[in-house]
């Protein structure tokens, strides 16, 4: 019976952090994604996956549960892309590998990108930088 217990509990968290990474907004269509950058003056962050990509479902279970991760990321439009729909990645670049995440203005300018799982730590880090980078962008 305790093993039961500890099993639901388990599950539940598990269960719990997933809702939290599905908690952040994102947007399925880019288009969408920019018209709504453009009106709120906000930065695009798109997140490519692939369908059987462990370090995507990585990212999603480990990085993006965050608080402070979310915290960070309320301030863009998010948009999480397959890297199969050649339609939605058609404004990337080539894609070498996922996860990938590119930040764009919203007249799809690429402002930074990356490839690869980060943890929270360096995931914040990364944001940070970026974020100076947009302010530098501003300032020119």
């Amino acid at each position: 019976m305790t093993k039961i217990i500890v099993k639901f509990l388990i599950l539940s968290m598990f269960s719990s952090l997933a809702l939290y990474a599905e908690g952040l907004t994102w947007v399925k269509d880019p288009s969408t994604a920019f018209t709504l950058a453009k009106k709120e003056h906000k930065i695009v962050m798109f997140m490519v996956e692939g369908m059987h990509c462990r370090w995507c479902k990585k990212m999603k279970t480990r990085t993006l549960v965050d608080e402070a991760v979310h915290t960070k990321l309320d301030a863009y439009i998010l948009v999480r892309v397959m890297r199969e729909d050649r339609d939605a990645i058609k404004d990337l670049p080539n894609i070498q590998g996922v996860p990938s995440i590119f930040f764009m203005t919203a007249d799809k300018k690429i402002l930074e990108s990356v490839i690869g799982y980060f943890n929270i730590e360096d995931f914040l880090s990364y944001i940070s930088d970026v974020e100076k980078k947009i302010l530098k962008t501003k300032g020119d």
